[in-house]
């Protein structure tokens, strides 16, 4: 089965190439600060939204013509991976996340079920030695049966958090036999609707050990990979205790588990929190807990998650930017957690979409390259905190006072020496040099 027959492989023809379906920016194999492209972007296609996603919404059913779907079998579901493989292949993706549902339906209990996923990683399995695409990440959706109506780590009903812990049991076997670089935490549903009926304690307790859990078992089975943890604040609940970087990275160290856990950030997930996403990876960034990547874009006037792909430059400058200060990606990637309008109803849509998203980061890698080699911003910003770097500050900051000493030191000097401009025109208009 076939899912793209007119599609070839997508080539790179350069800026001023007018063909809707080659690379204009990103070329695998350019290095840019001495490594290639395609090792600084690591771009991940997800199982979920790309073979899966129907365009359904909350006021309508799905509307997305995919040859590939059909009736929720086994061997529906096998073919189904050989088309998404075809899809990775053409697009030079060289890797991809998914959920343990995207990829094999439930059975009638959780032995059929683990059977039928058994069947499918088969079929994964081939489909990477054939095709060399990794797995860059897997995890478990403990979200959309409804015996996670409660959540599941942290549910008020003890066998659901028992069969979420069986679930990612298994999930992470697969994750392991797949050779996955990570595995993800994402619960969707583990925070409350309305504090009154809920314990907030137990169930983040409840997390916590659920974790655990998860990192004992991995030792035990030999999986070496990454563990992340994914904010996201809202939608569908009203409060999610996976809130944004500070909550989680808090979280993580509260419960001891800051040693094997760093932060999978989503761009979509950051707006819902109030934040901008270069917010969130700077912040994830300095305190030592970036790891992964949900590479999409949201809709301002749109109070959800809309997973848009990232078409804005100047947001994959921003975050190319951040990446690269605090090292790079490692086990982690940009994982294209997006999904086509719901009016993009064609197959040849998903290849558009993810053709536009690779190219815009590529520009953001190559702008944000620019801007660290010329160190024009870096110069401003070291400049901007000069008082800290001589004198009182430096003193401060080296930990030779304490209040009693500030003090002396304020009376003596009589009141604040006078602020700067923070110049914020000039820093934009500077960034604007690079963009333009």
């Amino acid at each position: 089965m076939t899912g793209f027959p007119n599609v070839q492989k997508i080539a790179f023809e350069g800026p001023d190439s007018k063909n809707p379906l080659v690379f204009r920016h990103y070329d695998e194999n350019e290095v840019v600060e001495g490594k290639t492209m395609k090792d600084h972007l690591r771009f991940s296609v997800a199982y979920w939204h790309t073979m899966r996603g129907t365009g359904s919404d909350p006021f309508g059913p799905g509307t997305m013509l995919r040859p590939w779907e059909g009736a929720d079998t086994v061997d529906n579901a096998c073919n189904r991976v050989r088309v998404f493989f075809e899809f990775c292949e053409k697009l030079s993706a060289g890797f991809y996340c998914f959920h343990d549902r995207d990829v094999a339906p439930e059975g009638g209990n959780l032995a059929e079920t683990n059977r039928n996923l058994d069947q499918v990683v088969r079929v994964l399995k081939e489909e990477q030695k054939r095709t060399g695409v990794k797995l860059l990440w897997g995890t478990a959706n403990l979200f959309s049966n409804p015996r996670y109506v409660h959540g599941a780590a942290t549910s008020c009903n003890a066998d659901a958090f028992a069969h979420a812990a069986a679930q990612v049991k298994k999930a992470l076997e697969v994750t392991k036999e797949l050779g996955g670089a990570g595995y993800v935490f994402w619960g969707g549903r583990e925070g409350y609707q309305n504090l009154w009926n809920t314990d907030m304690k137990r169930e983040v307790d409840h997390l916590a050990a659920f974790m655990h859990m998860a990192v004992d078992y991995a030792r035990r089975i030999g999986f070496t990979g990454q563990f992340y943890f994914e904010p996201k604040p809202k939608e569908p609940t009203k409060h999610q205790y996976d809130f944004d970087s500070a909550a989680c990275i808090n979280f993580l160290r509260a419960y001891d588990l800051a040693d094997h856990v760093k932060m999978n950030i989503e761009t979509n997930h950051a707006t819902l929190a109030g934040h901008t996403v270069e917010h969130e990876l700077d912040y994830a960034g300095s305190q030592g807990f970036l790891g992964s990547v949900d590479a999409n874009t949201g809709d301002l006037l749109l109070g959800w998650d809309t997973d848009q792909f990232p078409t804005d430059v100047y947001l994959t400058t921003k975050i190319m930017l951040i990446i690269m200060k605090y090292g790079g990606l490692t086990t982690g990637g940009l994982n294209f957690d997006a999904k086509v309008r719901r009016e993009s109803i064609e197959p040849i849509d998903l290849f558009h979409a993810h053709v536009g998203g690779m190219d815009t980061f590529a520009k953001g890698l190559k702008i944000a390259a620019a801007i660290r080699a010329d160190g024009e911003l870096a110069a401003w910003v070291k400049d901007r905190y000069a008082s800290w770097d001589a004198g009182i500050g430096a003193e401060i900051e080296s930990g030779k006072h304490d209040f009693a000493s500030l003090e002396k030191y304020m009376l003596a000097q009589g009141d604040v020496r006078a602020n700067q401009s923070g110049r914020q025109e000039a820093f934009e208009n500077l960034v604007n040099r690079y963009v333009f």
